[in-house]
């Protein structure tokens, strides 16, 4: 399906970062150190990252969308590490990373779970969990996201499975989203960076 989808000369979510990543970058929330980005898709926010300094490495299911992502970073002239993997299989490490990134990652239940139980042994110390997604209120607005309630995202979930992050943000909002033909127009989202306090 996602190989499907991206199978098109455009880049399907556009080529700009998320905004609240953009702005999470710009007020200096995101440390430096290395950085995963979840479900990169065509690589706008691993690429934006890596112009800003970071080191990233970026996983996504789609082989044809690591491709484009990959021409996009040798337009940029960055550096990106990208690894086709499917989310419910791929193993996170063990105090690895000092940001992941999820910007519109939904997974079944059961693997985004299984992905949250083993998140935070992966981040480093004060390690953040940076987060964007679609909230369940989001089916009623119809401008972007999953077609099913349970694979939608909320304050709550975040808190109950994640239970040893600290959510230094954290924060259930309407806002505008322009992120290519996928995502348009006025939409229901969690916002989160959640915190690895020792």
């Amino acid at each position: 399906m996602w190989d499907d989808r991206y199978q098109v000369d455009t880049y399907i979510y556009g080529t700009e970062p998320n905004d609240f990543l953009r702005e999470s970058v710009e007020h200096n929330y995101l440390s430096s150190g290395p950085v995963l980005c979840l479900a990169d898709g065509e690589g706008r926010n691993s690429v934006y990252l890596a112009k800003c300094g970071y080191e990233v490495t970026a996983v996504d299911l789609s082989a044809v969308a690591i491709e484009k992502a990959r021409r996009f970073a040798e337009e940029n002239e960055v550096s990106v590490n990208f690894i086709q993997a499917d989310l419910a299989e791929f193993d996170l490490g063990e105090s690895q990373w000092q940001g992941i990134v999820a910007v519109f990652c939904h997974l079944p239940p059961v693997i985004r779970q299984k992905l949250h139980q083993a998140l935070p042994v992966s981040l480093k110390s004060h390690g953040i969990y940076l987060i964007e997604g679609y909230t369940p209120q989001q089916l009623k607005y119809k401008t972007g996201g999953p077609s099913v309630a349970d694979m939608m995202l909320s304050r709550q979930v975040l808190e109950e499975e994640l239970p040893s992050l600290s959510p230094w943000y954290i924060e259930e909002k309407e806002r505008e989203i322009y992120e290519g033909v996928m995502h348009r127009g006025k939409s229901h989202v969690v916002q989160a960076i959640m915190k690895n306090i020792p």
